[in-house]
């Protein structure tokens, strides 16, 4: 479809207005749950958990773009919201659906790099002068074509997903009554203190002689093993290495050593540590834990890591520090209950994914009853 479409180019500032968003006044609050909160963050949409209050002049409305600060990302609000510090909110001139609102994300996010590169007090008046490709049609921006284009994508996705779903049996979101069970007697579980370092080695890699500046951050040649750094994005595998010489990981947890963030996290996959971060494999009670219990492992664990305190200035995540530290974990009958471990774990999953599935459900149906009315 791209290969036959015209192109035009448009000036940012005569597509969008870029402004300020207002700042709290303590003194004019009002209830705003029912409001996003919008920070610089790249995470989560740039959404952090509402307050519980809102200055009323300062909720921004639906339909704009807010833009980060932090790392230049655009995000679509799809309902009011109101701003921390370093956020810009970005109004259209020209109304956009939602389909080509979309691709309009898409494009402004391209941009990215070309707004990192000047001072934040010079970003308004950079963005207003940068020039965009667009789909035209006789000299005009071609909407048609964003929304068919668009539709399209969400189809092909929407068709993976359900196959993906499918494949690894997670289309089936019915709770067991086993499950359903776990669920209700949850705050009846007993509960044990177990010392981290009872409960887990600290694995030995060999050092790899790369910096992560000069990875690809992509799949590339014989750079295919992902390799663990401190960073939170993407469960800190953002850089990929030579799989030669490398110690290879697979169903363990991983923890940054240097971070502002000592967030725990599950690695399914094959990867590698690179720097600045660890993992640790299970070993008590000589017990291979599953997938689900080493699930149910990492939560407990950021409870007591992903803490405030733990900031890369304090130099407080390495295992030296952590392995000291306590964590909760269920018992029975005066032992550590790993099926309640499984089977708890199992029963979240299938409520987290039961959205998804519905969704999926409902984007396919729709778009079959496109088809038939075609």
């Amino acid at each position: 479809m791209l290969e036959e479409v015209e192109w035009g180019d448009f000036k940012l500032g005569d597509l969008f207005e870029i402004k300020s968003t207002l700042s709290f006044n303590k003194d004019k609050l009002t209830a705003g749950n029912d409001y996003d909160y919008v920070t610089r963050t790249s995470q989560n949409q740039g959404i952090l958990q509402p307050t519980g209050f809102v200055n009323k002049e300062n909720i921004n409305p639906a339909g704009i773009w807010s833009l980060g600060l932090l790392q230049m990302d655009f995000f679509y609000r799809h309902k009011p919201w109101y701003a921390g510090q370093f956020v810009r909110k970005v109004i259209p001139k020209i109304e956009f659906s939602k389909n080509s609102a979309l691709w309009m994300t898409a494009t402004l996010n391209n941009q990215k790099n070309a707004l990192l590169s000047v001072l934040v007090r010079n970003v308004d008046e950079k963005f207003k002068n940068i020039f965009v490709s667009l789909p035209t049609k006789n000299g005009k921006i071609d909407f048609d074509f964003m929304e068919r284009f668009i539709a399209e994508l969400e189809a092909e996705r929407i068709a993976e997903l359900e196959a993906y779903l499918s494949a690894t049996g997670l289309k089936n979101y019915q709770l067991t009554p086993e499950e359903q069970q776990v669920l209700d007697n949850f705050e009846n579980l007993e509960w044990e203190e177990y010392k981290l370092e009872t409960l887990f080695e600290k694995i030995k890699t060999k050092k790899l002689p790369f910096k992560a500046n000069e990875l690809p951050r992509q799949k590339l040649g014989k750079y295919t093993l992902p390799c663990l750094t401190s960073s939170f994005n993407n469960q800190g595998l953002n850089y990929f290495v030579p799989k030669d010489g490398a110690t290879i990981l697979k169903n363990v947890i991983s923890i940054p050593s240097n971070s502002d963030i000592y967030r725990a996290y599950f690695q399914s996959n094959e990867f590698t540590v690179l720097s600045d971060a660890y993992a640790l494999r299970w070993i008590f009670d000589d017990v291979d834990l599953s997938p689900n219990q080493y699930l149910f492992a990492v939560q407990s664990i950021n409870k007591v890591t992903d803490l405030p305190i733990y900031s890369y200035k304090n130099k407080l995540g390495g295992w030296n520090v952590v392995k000291h530290k306590y964590i909760q974990l269920p018992v029975k009958n005066e032992h550590l209950d790993y099926k309640t471990m499984e089977v708890l774990i199992s029963a979240l999953k299938k409520l987290a994914i039961k959205d998804v599935v519905q969704y999926a459900d409902q984007k396919i149906a729709a778009h079959e009853q496109v088809i038939k009315a075609s």
